[in-house]
């Protein structure tokens, strides 16, 4: 969705009324409440009726929504705001979307590759790099000490590599005939 920004995903039904897990991407998940009608990527719009945290998510009913069957046909849908619908950040601060299309280059100026995508499978935030050279694209997790600046005026970010992450950086293996030994077992 363009010049949307991707505020959270809904899980799983909660209960048998209608209401489903929401899990938000926002710095404060309540936050998500605020932003008015939120929008499927096939535009469709959903719009907050009640909200309330559980745990790591929030329980949040939808309007038109009343019933467990309805409540999980939305399982797994992305909600998207319009970006100007958000806060606009501080400085030192940008949205994840931002880093998408950013040039990657390592520590010593060497373009590397661009971010095609930000994750996060539980273990934390992961930046997904397609190589400048091609191949399979890789992941590197997101922090301060992997990945020390962020220029989004720039277009760039400059990652601290860990050795042979991309498949032009691994050494070449060398064949070798070894002989197998018969102990006699």
């Amino acid at each position: 969705m363009k010049n949307c920004v991707c505020v959270a995903k809904i899980g799983a039904a909660h209960g048998t009324a209608g209401e489903v897990r929401l899990w938000p991407f926002t710095t404060k998940p309540e936050a998500v409440g605020a932003y008015g009608i939120l929008q499927t990527a096939d535009g469709k719009a959903l719009e907050i009726e009640s909200l309330r945290p559980a745990g790591e998510f929030l329980v949040v009913r939808f309007r038109g929504v009343t019933d467990r069957a309805a409540a999980e046909r939305l399982r797994n849908i992305e909600l998207y705001v319009p970006r100007e619908r958000l806060p606009v950040p501080d400085p030192d601060e940008f949205y994840y979307a931002d880093l998408i299309g950013l040039q990657v280059h390592d520590t010593g100026g060497k373009t590397v590759g661009v971010v095609i995508a930000v994750h996060n499978f539980g273990a934390g935030d992961l930046l997904e790099i397609a190589p400048a050279d091609g191949g399979e694209s890789v992941m590197l997790p997101f922090s301060v000490s992997t990945v020390p600046m962020i220029e989004i005026a720039a277009g760039r970010i400059v990652v601290d590599l860990p050795e042979g992450l991309f498949a032009s950086e691994a050494p070449a293996c060398s064949s070798t005939r070894g002989t197998v030994k018969d102990t006699g077992r």
